[in-house]
């Protein structure tokens, strides 16, 4: 699946995608055509750059609500001649989640869709798992002939069923079908269930995967033959190591770690790492100088790990390190570091930001860092990354720091941040958000009400509810 193309952010499109609040304020003010073309091609063209975490589909729900938008597009994109091709999950698991929330808010249009899709979709599993959650047991036996009629009778569509048992996110439906009048559905869903829950057995029991033999140089020999296929094995083998070494095996692991091939040294250094060393910062700084690209990506992995004061320590001399080293110098500092390390952080994040841009994998740690430290500097390339960033949980982060860091943040970006994509974001915003403007006390009123809203967000409304004399009784 390619990167989606993420519209620039001071545009209606680019704050949905992004699942800013100000993309759903700015929604409910522009016409209402653009506003559904928009959220229509959010939906239909997933904006995440790591769907199975960041959060979309409430925020995208919760709008169509407030548009009174039609589900037309949807439809036609589940039931496209594509669906029968694509069969990837990531093409229409965004918009039946959408659907599923809309369902469980009462609307009937979303539960047929549900209902017509998880009957003749690709991604029928997804629709199920939606329905468990909002159907009836009316409407979910209606499906047990046609989902059923998905397996073939043969051994082969038998053990096919099985396995889609066994790894049903929701049992629900399996489980009404197992008691279904009908005895040909119960008689077969009950053996499925069978099959499955022996299949688990048998693999619990015969646990598959390398075994390697019981030496040093054993360990090394399967961390560099695990290489040449293609897998990095270097960090269970170090666990194994642990197992394995002894004192008398220190000097043969640091001639790995100096000189070995490229399996052996990436596990002597993740060992020696995790036992703290006094060897090993040493050995980190060689693998970076003269490493290859995987030696010089696990030597600094290594190096994150360590907690030690010697590590931080020696962050200090190698933050201003123009390479990896230097980098994870910078995260490490802000992880660990203490208040004298404030401007190595912020001179990490600035150079984060400006070189590699408001996406790069690096700033999690350094804004985590620069709110953990307090760093009022901050502050502006804070606000920039909130700003930009494509990620939700980035941007949840960043308004973490801003809380921390900029005493603007309640009456600025926490408003914005009570309608935002990502839960934890709107639990913080709950808790900081000042309350002079209506649409605040409005909206918390409407997730405190909500029963879609998790609980923590719920939690924080209401403790703003009460003695305060900033927060009005809503």
């Amino acid at each position: 699946m390619f990167d989606p193309v993420i519209a620039p952010s001071g545009t209606l499109l680019g704050l949905l995608q992004r699942g800013r609040g100000d993309g759903t304020l700015h929604a409910l003010t522009a016409p209402r055509a653009e506003a559904l073309a928009a959220l229509d091609h959010c939906v239909l063209d997933d904006p995440r750059h790591d769907w199975q975490v960041e959060n979309r589909s409430l925020y995208y729900a919760r709008l169509y609500l407030d548009l009174n938008g039609e589900l037309d597009a949807i439809e036609a994109h589940l039931f496209d001649p594509e669906d029968a091709l694509d069969t990837d999950e990531a093409r229409t698991g965004l918009a039946l989640a959408v659907l599923g929330h809309l369902a469980s808010y009462g609307r009937l249009d979303a539960l047929a869709l549900l209902r017509r899709y998880a009957a003749g979709g690709a991604n029928w599993a997804w629709a199920l798992d939606e329905l468990a959650l909002r159907d009836d047991d009316a409407g979910l036996r209606s499906l047990a002939a046609p989902v059923l009629a998905r397996f073939a009778t043969d051994a082969e569509g038998e053990a096919e069923l099985a396995a889609a048992v066994r790894d049903a996110f929701e049992p629900r439906p399996w489980r009404l079908w197992a008691e279904d009048p009908r005895e040909s559905i119960a008689t077969r869903v009950r053996a499925a269930h069978e099959a499955g829950s022996f299949d688990r057995w048998q693999r619990q029991m015969r646990p598959t995967g390398p075994r390697p033999g019981w030496s040093v140089q054993a360990v090394f020999d399967w961390a560099q033959q695990g290489l040449e296929r293609g897998a990095a094995l270097h960090v269970p083998a170090a666990r194994c190591l642990s197992a394995v070494a002894g004192p008398e095996d220190r000097p043969e692991i640091l001639r790995a770690a100096r000189q070995g091939g490229d399996g052996a040294r990436c596990t002597a250094l993740r060992y020696l790492a995790d036992g703290d060393d006094p060897d090993i910062l040493d050995l980190i700084e060689a693998a970076v100088s003269d490493g290859s690209t995987v030696v010089v990506e696990a030597a600094v992995d290594a190096f994150e790990r360590m907690r030690g004061e010697a590590a931080v320590d020696r962050a200090r001399g190698w933050a201003h390190r123009p390479d990896p080293l230097g980098a994870a110098a910078g995260r490490v500092l802000a992880c660990r570091g203490e208040t004298r390390d404030r401007e190595l952080v912020l001179a990490a994040l600035r150079e984060a930001v400006r070189g590699e841009g408001p996406d790069a994998a690096t700033l999690w740690t350094l804004v985590d860092g620069a709110g953990r430290l307090g760093i009022a500097c901050a502050a502006p390339v804070l606000r920039h990354v909130y700003r930009e960033t494509a990620s939700s949980h980035l941007r949840g982060r960043a308004a973490r720091a801003l809380a921390a860091t900029d005493p603007s943040f309640p009456a600025g970006f926490a408003v914005e941040c009570l309608w935002d994509c990502e839960e934890t974001t709107r639990e913080l915003a709950a808790r900081y958000a000042e309350t002079g403007d209506t649409r605040v006390v409005e909206q918390l009123r409407r997730l405190a009400a909500d029963p879609a809203e998790e609980a923590e967000v719920q939690t924080a409304v209401r403790s703003r509810i009460g003695p305060e004399p900033d927060m009005p009784a809503v």
